[in-house]
């Protein structure tokens, strides 16, 4: 299995580094570039005309990867394995029309938010369908083995971490590398909690799935680490926050997803608070949001906050991985 899992990550790696040659000059051709905010004008306009939509780039590789090990019969097709790719490829398609209407109006207006709520609901129904197939409509506790069956809420559960989990990876696809690294550390994670996860139907299938997906972000980070030759954009951002999140559902991890994701939920909860804060006192909390633009504001280098943003997620995916398989 070892073996396998290096092989897989090599593969979608160097898919993944190919594709990026090939597709940053034509997105660069065809202008198909970053709009920046107004309000990072000053500290962000080196990274002005940017190309974006690199998210392409991994989920090609990836899917490309996945589709060879089950022609060749290296992995099988599963409930599980069909809700992953699902979600993965839903999400990124969400993206992409949000970032073909941003690139076509040439503002940052893309899909309204009804329009994906509605995209993300219809996605949320299917994986439900599938999901009661194999599965119990249970929130599941293991530590303290609470088991609640909440029927159809469970549908409205599902569509509630998927929302939150891809809009979480979205806020923090603010700096160079840092929402890839951080989803590197966190499919990882999942992948090892996926390989101990010997109940679920078709386990050691989407833990290769998530280890040839950390080796296209591998490739994908050679393109998109300071200075960043191109960025995911919502194609790349909303598909890897569905995608952590399909996997805390069906490994049963979903609390673990907020340790996993700490540094996601850190830079959403920034903002939270900032909206509210400011609503009520006209005041804000932080510099800016989400909070690495806070660090900017405070004369922190961009790559210091990346790194030490990777730091506290690698922190927390070996706590969530203490707990996860031996507590």
């Amino acid at each position: 299995m070892i073996t396998k899992t290096f092989l897989v990550m090599m593969i979608s790696f160097i898919l993944s580094l190919i594709l990026g040659f090939i597709l940053i000059p034509i997105f660069k051709n065809k202008k198909i570039d970053q709009r920046l905010n107004r309000y990072l004008e000053d500290t962000h306009r080196s990274k002005k005309n940017t190309p974006t939509m690199g998210g392409i780039v991994f989920v090609l590789s990836t899917l490309i990867t996945t589709i060879f090990l089950l022609v060749f019969g290296k992995i099988k097709m599963s409930n599980s394995l069909f809700i992953i790719i699902f979600t993965f490829i839903s999400y990124a398609l969400i993206g992409f029309i949000d970032d073909y209407l941003i690139i076509k109006r040439g503002n940052n207006e893309g899909l309204k938010e009804y329009q994906k709520l509605l995209l993300q609901l219809f996605v949320s129904v299917i994986f439900f369908l599938i999901f009661i197939q194999d599965n119990e409509p249970v929130l599941w506790i293991h530590t303290f083995n609470i088991r609640i069956n909440i029927g159809f809420l469970y549908g409205l559960f599902i569509l509630f971490v998927l929302v939150s989990s891809s809009n979480a990876v979205n806020l923090t696809d603010g700096l160079d590398g840092l929402a890839t690294g951080l989803s590197i550390i966190a499919f990882i994670t999942f992948g090892i909690l996926s390989y101990n996860t010997g109940w679920l139907d078709g386990y050691k299938d989407i833990g290769i799935f998530a280890f040839a997906l950390v080796g296209s972000l591998l490739g994908f980070l050679f393109f998109n680490s300071h200075p960043a030759k191109i960025f995911m954009g919502d194609t790349g951002s909303l598909s890897l926050g569905a995608t952590l999140g399909t996997y805390a559902i069906l490994t049963r991890h979903e609390l673990l997803l907020v340790l996993i994701g700490i540094v996601f939920v850190l830079e959403t909860l920034s903002c939270i608070i900032q909206r509210i804060y400011y609503k009520f006192t006209k005041k804000r909390v932080f510099l800016m949001t989400p909070i690495h633009h806070t660090f900017e504001k405070m004369g922190y280098k961009e790559t210091d906050i990346v790194r030490m943003f990777w730091i506290v997620g690698l922190i927390a995916s070996m706590i969530s991985l203490a707990f996860g398989i031996w507590l």
